[in-house]
């Protein structure tokens, strides 16, 4: 799979990361999850910018983002709040950027 693949996957998964706290923030007042939602934005934002400078620090970067993330609300779904919005949709758009970023991952090392 192309490299390219795994920067417009990480590009579209900052911005929904970012919108997903705006929303959170101005729908119900949550400063946490804007601030989360910021930073992880700001993660995916970086994993990209690596990327795009042929670093070889940004996909293996935005995989361990989204494994991170998928796990967190994976967790909060089924254990916490069992409510499909937000934690369940998350978890099912971070293990989408993992499945994408898995199979663009380059790995001879090189």
């Amino acid at each position: 799979m192309s490299p390219i693949v795994g920067q417009i996957t990480l590009g579209i998964y900052a911005v929904l990361l970012a919108l997903g706290g705006l929303i959170g923030y101005f729908k119900a007042g949550s400063r946490p999850s804007l601030i989360a939602g910021l930073l992880s934005s700001a993660a995916a934002f970086t994993a990209l910018g690596l990327s795009i400078g042929d670093s070889r620090w940004g996909v293996p970067f935005g995989l361990l983002l989204s494994i991170v993330l998928f796990i967190l609300f994976a967790y909060r779904y089924a254990v916490k709040t069992g409510k499909f919005m937000p934690s369940g949709l998350l978890a099912v758009l971070s293990l989408i950027v993992l499945a994408v970023l898995f199979l663009v991952m380059d790995w001879s090392g090189s």
